[in-house]
């Protein structure tokens, strides 16, 4: 295969999975493996992927990362309109009656401003939390893209009152290593939603950006409650959590 000239065998080598060309193909030969660690036969996969424009806009020794970045793109949040329940939602606090899971526009609500979604988590009349913890090797985000790139992580919620109830409302969101420290947090404020309000959604986010090296997991919880304190399921709704890893 030595004989086999570099851009030649970038090309047929762009054609495997990039799973195999990490764990597999560059362990075959030091040719290889300079291929797979160098440019070219990440630049051909992104043009091959429809990733074109991100490595027009990526100086050429980053288009591994915008590959894998790109590829991987999606929402790590499982279940995040209750659709499966409270599958993968974890230290469940459920004060008052505990959490519901309701259909849209549900009474006195709006409907959901994204199409498709169906369903949502309402809290009561005490508070009510839940969370997930997101493993980031587990869902194929090597050390080397967290460490070296460091790529931003967006974090979304979007919640919403009745609007014959007010409510109060509260994101928090940890970066952890791989001994569970917290590198940084977001914790937003508690939101407060007055009584007599629209019933619409609302959407809160934020972008981890330049957090440094070791992060391997993100905690995302949230919570809330009603605030007129009326047995049944009166507080904050909320559904469509996103935790998304940016190019």
């Amino acid at each position: 295969m030595e004989t086999i000239p570099d851009d030649v065998l970038a090309r047929i080598l762009a054609g495997l999975p990039a799973e195999e060309l990490i764990l597999v193909c560059r362990l075959v030969c030091n040719q290889w493996k300079n291929i797979v660690d160098g440019a070219d036969v990440w630049q051909i996969k992104c043009h091959q992927d429809g990733f074109s424009e991100a490595a027009r806009e990526t100086e050429p020794d980053n288009w591994k990362s915008v590959y894998l970045l790109n590829k991987r793109k999606t929402n790590l949040i499982k279940n995040p309109c209750g659709e499966e329940e409270y599958e993968f939602w974890n230290d469940l606090q459920n004060g008052g009656d505990g959490w519901n899971i309701e259909d849209l526009p549900g009474d006195n609500g709006q409907d959901f401003p994204i199409e498709g979604i169906q369903k949502y988590f309402a809290s009561s009349f005490e508070w009510c939390s839940k969370s997930q913890l997101i493993d980031l090797l587990k869902e194929g985000y090597w050390e080397e893209v967290m460490d070296n790139e460091q790529p931003n992580i967006v974090v979304s919620d979007w919640y919403a009152a009745r609007s014959d109830s007010g409510c109060l409302y509260e994101l928090s969101v940890q970066l952890l290593s791989d001994t569970s420290d917290v590198i940084t947090e977001h914790k937003s404020e508690i939101i407060t939603i007055p009584q007599d309000n629209d019933g619409g959604w609302n959407q809160i986010s934020h972008t981890f950006s330049g957090y440094g090296p070791g992060v391997r997991f993100v905690r995302f919880q949230h919570g809330g409650q009603d605030s007129v304190f009326w047995k049944g399921w009166y507080g904050v709704r909320v559904s469509n959590s996103s935790v998304t890893i940016e190019p």
